[in-house]
């Protein structure tokens, strides 16, 4: 392993333990957390060959710049068209395969992943075809500033099931959809989604 291999590995150490910090329900998780980052703040200061301290603004979250988070949405479609559509845990309502992207991920490794672990479907991703600003859409109100990077995605295997935090999946007709959890998707992206989706020639939708 590299030196950026091992940089990219103690990132997503450090943001690990950092959401885990932020959801931890007792004591015992959340000290289990802080040593987990503690051990992220040594391992960063051995690769850069430096003391401790010196990384100290490295590892204060609260304080750095803010910037957009960046949710990650996949539509997939079946030979009858059908979206493949997945039931929030959080909200009982439905809304096509996505979450927020981790660190050290790429947008398709994203992707790819949360479609996974999901719906049980191993996926290929084929193209861009959206950045949504969620501001720009009538989304219901949020902390957050967020991003929706949405991809063409295609089945390659697997079996369709429900994953972590979701309670089914199904395929749906664009004319039949179930109640959407509309902080994930909007029925009118879904509808320009799939447009997109039939015209390979299309621009990526931006904003």
């Amino acid at each position: 392993m590299n030196q950026d291999q091992q940089l990219n590995s103690i990132k997503r150490l450090k943001a690990i333990a950092e959401t885990g910090l932020i959801y931890s329900q007792n004591d015992y998780d959340s000290e289990r957390y802080q040593e987990l980052l503690d051990i992220s703040k040594t391992l960063m200061a051995q690769i850069a060959d430096r003391p401790i301290t010196a990384l100290d603004n490295f590892f204060v979250p609260k304080e750095d710049y803010p910037t957009v988070k960046v949710d990650v949405r996949g539509l997939v479609l079946n030979e009858k068209d059908e979206l493949l559509m997945a039931q929030e845990g959080e909200d009982k309502k439905w809304a096509i395969p996505g979450g927020w992207a981790d660190i050290g991920d790429t947008p398709k490794e994203a992707i790819i992943k949360e479609i996974r672990e999901e719906t049980g479907l191993h996926t290929k991703v084929e193209r861009l075809l959206a950045v949504y600003d969620k501001r720009c859409h009538p989304h219901p109100p949020q902390p957050f500033y967020i991003y929706k990077m949405c991809f063409l995605c295609k089945v390659v295997g697997g079996e369709l099931r429900s994953g972590f935090d979701i309670n089914g999946t199904q395929w749906a007709s664009l004319t039949e959809l179930p109640e959407l959890s509309e902080d994930r998707i909007l029925e009118s992206q879904l509808k320009q989604l799939y447009k997109l989706a039939k015209q390979p020639q299309a621009n990526t939708y931006f904003d």
